[in-house]
Order: structure tokens, then C-alpha cells, then sequence
């Protein structure tokens, strides 16, 4: 990138010119390639129409959990305490933390539940929401308005956006 005060070649990413020290992260910033890279980096998550969250008390037992993702077609149900996210519960855990169990169905889910999961707001922008699911592994996010949740995505719901944009005709 040139120094836009003295014309100086640096290095991509450089947080100051090496000629003249002048501040270049303020001026360093992404630009959009494509369709894409403008939407995730542009759009906020509401573009996704998050699903209404299902959600479950914290004193309900797996067995309550269970019906519930069965009964609504979910992979993940929204742990509350007085409406106010505390935890969430997948069929990851399902698979990971309660396969085995003997008479799983009457176990806590706050036993097995994650607590306190990561979640973003609805205004956040897509890539924000992306790197977060990315770093943690997360196929399911909560979206959050003052700790209550107000809806929930998963990754698939995002690549059929991206999928969208490729093919606006799909």
C-alpha cells in the first residue's frame, strides 16, 4: 500500500508508513471484490430471516429438550431463565456429551446444555457472525437483542445465501 503522505510503498497490512510513520490501519480498509464479499461484509444478519428461537426453561430435563427439536425440526433449542439467554443445547450434544447416558431423558439439560453461548445481534454483518461461527465450531448462532434471544441461524441458512448470490435465478 502507497502512504498517502509521502507516497512510500509498504508492506499489505502494515499498521504505520516505514518512511514516514504516518498511521495506515485507518486507511487500510477491505473493499468488496464481489457480490459476495459486499453482502458478508455489508449486510447484517436479519438479511437471513432468523428463525424464531425454540427455547426451553433451564429446569427442563433432556427428555423435554429432545421432544422439543423433534417436535419443531430443530438442531439446537435456546436454554432461559426468566427470558434471558443462559445456554443452548444441539444434537451435537446429543451425539458428543449424552449418547450413552442411561435414562438420559430424565438428566438436566443444564448439565449438558453450553453455557452462556456466543450469539450476535441482528445489525451485526454476516462476515462478523461468520468468523464467529467459524472460530468456535458453531453450526447453530443465537441472535440476541438485551440477552433475550430473539431468533437463531445456522450455517446452512448462510450458504444458501451465498449460494443465492452465485445464482440469483436458484
Amino acid at each position: 500500500m502507497h502512504c498517502p503522505s509521502c507516497y512510500h510503498l509498504n508492506l499489505p497490512g502494515t499498521d504505520h508508513c516505514a518512511k514516514c510513520l504516518f498511521d495506515l490501519a485507518s486507511v487500510d480498509q477491505p473493499v468488496p471484490q464481489d457480490k459476495i464479499d459486499a453482502s458478508l461484509m455489508n449486510d447484517s444478519v436479519q438479511v437471513l430471516s432468523p428463525r424464531s428461537p425454540v427455547t426451553i426453561p433451564r429446569s427442563a430435563t433432556l427428555g423435554d429438550a429432545l421432544a422439543r427439536m423433534l417436535d419443531r425440526g430443530v438442531g439446537a433449542v435456546l436454554v432461559t431463565a426468566d427470558t434471558q439467554l443462559v445456554g443452548i443445547l444441539t444434537e451435537r450434544d446429543f451425539l458428543e456429551k449424552i449418547a450413552g447416558e442411561a435414562e438420559f431423558e430424565r438428566l438436566p439439560v443444564e448439565r449438558f446444555m453450553t453455557p452462556q453461548p456466543e450469539s450476535v445481534a441482528g445489525s451485526d454483518t454476516l462476515a462478523f457472525a461468520l468468523q464467529k461461527m467459524s472460530i468456535g465450531g458453531y453450526r447453530h448462532m443465537p441472535v440476541v437483542e438485551d440477552g433475550v434471544p430473539t431468533g437463531v441461524f445456522s450455517v446452512r441458512d448462510l450458504l444458501r445465501h451465498v449460494t443465492r448470490l452465485c445464482n440469483p435465478s436458484a
